[in-house]
C-alpha cells in the first residue's frame, strides 16, 4: 500500500509504449525498469541488481519452468506435424467441406471450442491448423487469431475440465471456499457465474453470421485483405520460423499424421489428470517413434524438428517471462491490494460482483496476469464477500471473469502472444483489433453482474 497510485505507473508505461513502438518485448523490458527504477528510489536500493534478482527470481520459478516446456513442447509437436504434411492434408480435407467463408470462420470456432483442456493447446493447435482454410478465403489474420483467442482461456473456465478449472479449484480449497478435495466439485458450482467466458464465445457466432457488424481495425482488415489479398497487416515478428517442407517428400501426407498426435496429446493429458506437461512429453514421444517406424523421417530429421519447433517458441516466451517480471514489479508495488483498497469505499453487497470484476479486469489487463492474479485476488475476495453478505461464488465467479477478459485485453498476455504465434499475426495488431470486442464481452458481462448482483443471493 505504500506506493498507492505510483504502482499504475509501469503497467501504464508499458501499454504506452507497446502501441507506440507496435512491438512487445521493448515496453515490457522497460516498463519493468521503470518499475524497479520506482521502488530503488523508494526503498533506497539499486535498482538494476533489484531487476536482476526479479528476473532470475523469474526463471527459477517452477511456474515459469512448466510455461517454457509445455510451450516449448508444444512448439516440437506442431513442428513435427507440420513437416508430416498431416497438418496441410487435414488443411485440404477441411477445404473440400468448407464452402464459404462463414463455415471456415465458424470452423475455426467450433475446433476451439473441442480442444478445451488447456488454452496454450488450444490456440497454438487452432490457430497453425486453419490458417491454410482461412487463407483461402482472404480472411485477414486479425479475424482468425481473434476467433483463436476468444475461445482459448474463455471456454477454459467454463468447461468441466481443463487446467484452469483444476488451478482454481486448487486455489478454492486454500482459501476455504471448498473443503479438502472439493475444489473441482466447488467450481463445477461457481460456472453459471463466470459470465465473460460465456458472453465472449457466444458472441462470436453473431459476428460471424453478421448478426452483429464487424467494426473498426477488424473491418479494415476485412477490406484490406479482400481489396488487396494482403493478409497481414505487418509483419510478424519471430526469432525462428518453423521449416514447413515435408521430411519424405515420396511419402504420401494423411490426415492421421495430424489427427493421431492430437488424439494422443488428448489422451495422455486427461490421462495424467490434466497435466498439460505430461500429455504433450507423451504426445512428442509418440510422435517421433511414430514418424520413426512409419519412415516418414529419418532420426536426424525428427530430432532436427523437433528442436526447430521448440526454438521457434522462443520470441513467445520471451516476452511471456518479461510480462512474468512485470507482474513481480506489480506484486512489490501492491497493486492489486490498492485497486480493491481504493474501490473498497463503493462496495455494497448488490454491486460488490461488478466492483470485483470491473478492478479487477484493470489489473489484469494491465499485468497480463490472469493464474496469479486469481492466486492473489481469491483469498481477499473472499472475506469480502462474506462480510457484506454476497453469494461467495458469484464474487469469486467475477474473480475468474476478470481474468479471463485480461488474457484476451492484454497486448502482451500468454493468450495474445501465443495466438499471435500461431496464426502468424503481429501481436500488437492482433490484440489492438481484438480489444473493441473484449470490450463489448466486458460491457455486457458487467451489466449481467449488475443483475447477479440484486438477484443471487
Amino acid at each position: 500500500m505504500a506506493y498507492g497510485p505510483i504502482a499504475l505507473i509501469p503497467p501504464a508505461v508499458v501499454i504506452i509504449l507497446a502501441i507506440k513502438q507496435k512491438t512487445s518485448f521493448e515496453p515490457l523490458l522497460i516498463g519493468c525498469l521503470v518499475g524497479y527504477a520506482i521502488i530503488g528510489f523508494h526503498d533506497k536500493t539499486n535498482f538494476f541488481t533489484n531487476f536482476v534478482d526479479s528476473f532470475e527470481g523469474v526463471m527459477g520459478k517452477s511456474d515459469s519452468v512448466w510455461v517454457i516446456l509445455v510451450c516449448g513442447l508444444y512448439g516440437s509437436l506442431i513442428g513435427l506435424m507440420v513437416r508430416s504434411g498431416g497438418t496441410m492434408k487435414f488443411g485440404e480435407w477441411a477445404l473440400k467441406r468448407i464452402k464459404t467463408k462463414r463455415s471456415a470462420l465458424m470452423g475455426a470456432w467450433f475446433l476451439g471450442l473441442f480442444i478445451f483442456l488447456d488454452d496454450y493447446l488450444s490456440a497454438l493447435t487452432v490457430g497453425i491448423s486453419m490458417r491454410k482454410i482461412t487463407d483461402a478465403f482472404k480472411i485477414p489474420r486479425e479475424k482468425l487469431a481473434y476467433i483463436v483467442n476468444t475461445t482459448a482461456p474463455p471456454w477454459c473456465v467454463i468447461v468441466p475440465i481443463s487446467t484452469w478449472t483444476i488451478f482454481i479449484g486448487n486455489i478454492l480449497e486454500t482459501s476455504h471456499v471448498a473443503a479438502k478435495g472439493q475444489g473441482l466439485v466447488t467450481y463445477w458450482k461457481m460456472i453459471p457465474f463466470v459470465s465473460y467466458g460465456y458472453v465472449s464465445v457466444l458472441i462470436i457466432p453473431l459476428f460471424i453470421y453478421g448478426l452483429l457488424p464487424w467494426f473498426g481495425k477488424m473491418k479494415a482488415a476485412d477490406i484490406r485483405a479482400e481489396e488487396t489479398g494482403q493478409l497481414t497487416a505487418s509483419e510478424f515478428s519471430d526469432t525462428a520460423s518453423l521449416d514447413i517442407s515435408a521430411m519424405n517428400p515420396g511419402k504420401p501426407s494423411k490426415v492421421i499424421y495430424f489427427l493421431l498426435p492430437i488424439i494422443v496429446l488428448l489422451a495422455a493429458t486427461i490421462f495424467f489428470n490434466i497435466d498439460a506437461l505430461k500429455g504433450v512429453m507423451v504426445a512428442v514421444a509418440f510422435t517421433f517413434i511414430y514418424y520413426l517406424l512409419i519412415k516418414l523421417g529419418s532420426f536426424r530429421q525428427l530430432s532436427e524438428t523437433m528442436f526447430g519447433g521448440f526454438s521457434s517458441m522462443l520470441y513467445a516466451l520471451a516476452i511471456l517471462m518479461m510480462s512474468y517480471v512485470l507482474k513481480d514489479v506489480n506484486d512489490k508495488m501492491g497493486l492489486t491490494q490498492y485497486v480493491l483498497h481504493a474501490a473498497s469505499p463503493y462496495l455494497n453487497k448488490e454491486f460488490l460482483p461488478v466492483i470485483v470484476f470491473v478492478s479487477l479486469s484493470l489489473i489484469s489487463v494491465t499485468t497480463g496476469s490472469s493464474w496469479g492474479l486469481y492466486a492473489i485476488a481469491i483469498p481477499l475476495v473472499v472475506p469480502l464477500a462474506q462480510h457484506f453478505g454476497s453469494n461467495v461464488l458469484l464474487n469469486c465467479g467475477a474473480v475468474i471473469s476478470a481474468g479471463v477478459f485480461g488474457a484476451n485485453a492484454c497486448l502482451y498476455s500468454d493468450a495474445t502472444v501465443l495466438t499471435a504465434q500461431s496464426t502468424e499475426c503481429n501481436n500488437l495488431d492482433h490484440g489492438l483489433s481484438q480489444l473493441p470486442y473484449a470490450t463489448i464481452a466486458f460491457a455486457l458481462s458487467s451489466v449481467v453482474y449488475i443483475i447477479m448482483g440484486f438477484t443471487i443471493h
